[in-house]
């Protein structure tokens, strides 16, 4: 499975670095994807070493992650981002997003008679079954609410893309109990 996340400055760096080194340490092939190669978070924090979003063709791809934070805007404003989007929802491919991200999904109509999750104050009526839970799964969608749950949105994307046994070999592995 091959995953494509997309940050862009403003990000939110837990959202993203949490479900990133849970993804990585599942040996996911992880490609994190930006307009420049160094992107700023929105507590200052630099990722660097960020594909280009020019070099990668997106339908390459099985799974689309996109974390939340003030770039949300930039989500919200973007026509290539829609269309990524859009592809992902269209092929029924797996897709994530945690807080505001879903949002995003709602306004372009993907959450229609879904059950999903956001921040709370920014849900709206997208037409689907808005759940005050930490995280859902509802068949290929992935949302969480907030970045209390950045370790949760992680290990459901892990169970989705790789299963039980590896969740529980990657748990065992951090020492994590449940």
């Amino acid at each position: 499975m091959k995953i494509l996340a997309i940050i862009f400055d403003g990000f939110e760096e837990e959202e993203a670095m949490a479900p990133f080194a849970i993804l990585r340490r599942a040996k996911a092939d992880l490609t994190i994807a930006s307009t420049n190669t160094t992107v700023k978070g929105n507590h200052n924090i630099y990722l660097s070493n960020i594909t280009p979003l020019k070099d990668i063709n997106y339908k390459d791809f099985d799974c689309l992650l996109v974390p939340g934070g003030p770039h949300y805007v930039f989500l919200r404003e973007s026509k290539y981002v829609h269309e990524m989007i859009n592809y992902f929802f269209n092929e029924n491919k797996i897709v994530c997003g945690i807080c505001a991200a879903p949002t995003i999904f709602g306004m372009l109509g993907h959450l229609k008679d879904r059950k999903y999750t956001c921040f709370t104050s920014m849900n709206e009526d997208f037409g689907g079954k808005y759940q005050d839970a930490g995280v859902v799964v509802d068949d290929n969608l992935i949302t969480a609410k907030s970045v209390a749950y950045s370790l949760d949105f992680a290990y459901a994307i892990v169970k989705k893309l790789y299963g039980e046994a590896v969740l529980d070999a990657l748990w065992t592995r951090i020492y994590y109990e449940k």
